[in-house]
């Protein structure tokens, strides 16, 4: 089986911390994913979804220190289905997003600490989560084939048979 899930969006509220009693970072906010189209009438349409997502670890702390609300980031990580029973003895479910690596993109002026214009610059690439790995292959591929330009044609007649030794 595999689970996982990328998501570029904005955070929708500061990441609240906690700490298990043995020490372990655990953050949690949400993200606010859209997603821009064109209906079928024509018209520009965006539809937004909100994702519950959670750090642990180091990248609780680090998201708690450089991001906060309205930054934008980009994590990976894996979906968890929630169930419980509210006070009312009704079931209820959510799925939530458990982050195992993030990108934090853009820049933020509201942000703290030293996440600086250079670091911010760095990592705001555009990501394109459409783009396939062979089309990111093509690009880096040279226009003429390495090994070609080291073969020389060797014209065989050139050579007499009795003088020169054949290099092959």
């Amino acid at each position: 089986m595999f689970n996982k899930v990328v998501l570029v969006g904005n955070l929708t509220r500061d990441i609240e911390m906690r700490y298990t009693p043995l020490g372990a970072a655990i953050g949690s906010s949400g993200i606010a994913v859209t997603r821009r189209f064109n209906a079928s009438s024509g018209e520009k349409k965006e539809e937004t979804c909100f994702i519950d997502i959670t750090f642990f670890g180091r990248s609780a702390e680090v998201a708690n220190q450089y991001l906060n609300k309205g930054s934008k980031v980009l994590i990976e990580g894996r979906l968890k289905f929630d169930q419980w029973s509210d006070q009312n003895g009704q079931n209820r479910s959510k799925h939530s997003v458990y982050v195992e690596s993030m990108e934090m993109l853009g820049s933020n002026p509201q942000s703290s600490g030293n996440f600086g214009q250079n670091h911010n610059q760095k990592q705001n690439q555009n990501y394109d989560p459409y783009e396939t790995r062979e089309a990111k292959v093509s690009q880096a591929r040279p226009t003429q084939n390495y090994q070609e330009e080291k073969i020389k044609e060797i014209d065989i007649d050139d050579f007499d048979d009795d003088k020169t030794e054949l290099p092959f």
